[in-house]
């Protein structure tokens, strides 16, 4: 990257207002919510009904954007070594393998696996016999319960038992989580008396697919993390024989490689509050949309300092979350609860996070 690129891109910053970053998000956002009108008067016919879908869908926008904070935070941090050329690629090209891969397939991967069927008779189901997929989809809760309530609780653990971490949003809580983590794999076993616990609550037909799924789910958690850790360990030896990294092909698949692990959360969260293919398609996808804005603002902005708190609450939304799936496998818990969580615990972060700025202005 040459030096002459950075008061160039300073200069549109500062020229750029803040709703123009967004102003694509929200011409998308109508469009989804178009369909989704559309989608729930075709199926039920019923004014109230179609309100309740198009009320999930903005709940399950709002939950991805709150926990894939830290994925547009990570993104823009990446994204500022990258070379132009290849950032819009990752903005653009990037966004398709976000939003249909990740927001769409992939889901249809977990209806298969958990249901047994192939992609395309999941697809069928969701869109010819709604009632007949959910019926499905519901019959194989107690696994996705367990194996998506693990993966989340390993991402949020792994935050907050850090030896490393120095800042602290809820002090009382997070500085005892960092000095625990000097005992190595604690988040792994507070997680599986978690799930024993849990597993006591259910019938013994069920006791054992949720252990067993949950198990999967810590097991799929460190498979993603060692995806990162070659990739962390090529970057390093690129680096080592003087290569310039993250700056071409393998800066972008790199952020892709990211960027799915970080959705993979959001994506098994969704089940939490609709088991609907159609309805998560669209809210996910909004969420990624704000997401890929939010990135670009914070990396024109380069503003990833004046928000200290936002990327804690993420993380205690992934937590509440993570608790809300595990015990959804024995307790019934509405699905506005489980959105508004993660809601209430970004704007509490972010009120934190002004307070603090005002409080500490950062000198010149």
């Amino acid at each position: 990257m040459s030096s002459a690129a950075s008061p160039a891109d300073a200069g549109s910053a500062s020229v750029r207002s803040t709703a123009s970053f967004f102003r694509g998000s929200v011409l998308f956002t109508l469009a989804c919510l178009l369909l989704g009108g559309a989608y729930g008067w075709s199926q039920t016919g019923s004014v109230g009904a179609t309100l309740e879908l198009l009320w999930i869908v903005v709940v399950l926008s709002v939950l991805e954007i709150s926990l894939s904070f830290d994925n547009a935070v990570v993104n823009a941090t990446v994204l500022e070594t990258m070379a132009p050329v290849w950032r819009r690629r990752f903005l653009t090209w990037g966004m398709v393998i976000a939003v249909f891969g990740m927001r769409i397939l992939f889901p249809l991967a977990i209806v298969g696996i958990a249901a047994r069927l192939g992609p395309l008779d999941a697809v069928r189901l969701s869109l010819d016999e709604p009632a007949r997929y959910e019926a499905i989809v519901s019959s194989a809760h107690i696994g996705i319960a367990g194996f998506g309530g693990a993966f989340l609780a390993m991402v949020g653990l792994s935050f907050f038992f850090d030896q490393d971490k120095d800042v602290h949003w809820i002090r009382a809580i997070e500085q005892k989580l960092s000095l625990v983590s000097n005992i190595k794999a604690a988040e792994i076993a507070v997680l599986l008396l978690a799930l024993y616990a849990i597993s006591l609550l259910l019938d013994g037909a069920e006791a054992l697919p949720f252990l067993v799924a949950g198990m999967l789910g810590i097991v799929a958690f460190i498979a993603v993390e060692a995806i990162g850790t070659v990739l962390e360990m090529h970057e390093a030896a690129q680096q080592a024989a003087g290569a310039v990294v993250r700056s071409g092909l393998s800066g972008f698949l790199y952020l892709n490689v990211l960027d799915a692990s970080f959705s993979f959360d959001g994506v098994i969260g969704a089940f939490a509050l609709s088991n609907n293919m159609v309805v998560i398609a669209l809210g996910l996808s909004i969420g990624a949309m704000f997401v890929r804005s939010l990135t670009i603002m914070l990396v024109e902005r380069g503003t990833l300092s004046e928000y200290r708190y936002l990327e804690h609450g993420a993380f205690w939304a992934i937590v509440a979350l993570a608790a809300i799936m595990l015990l959804s496998a024995r307790f019934a818990i509405p699905e506005t609860i489980t959105g508004l969580i993660g809601a209430l615990l970004i704007g509490a972060s972010l009120w934190w996070s002004v307070r603090y700025r005002r409080r500490h202005p950062v000198a010149d």
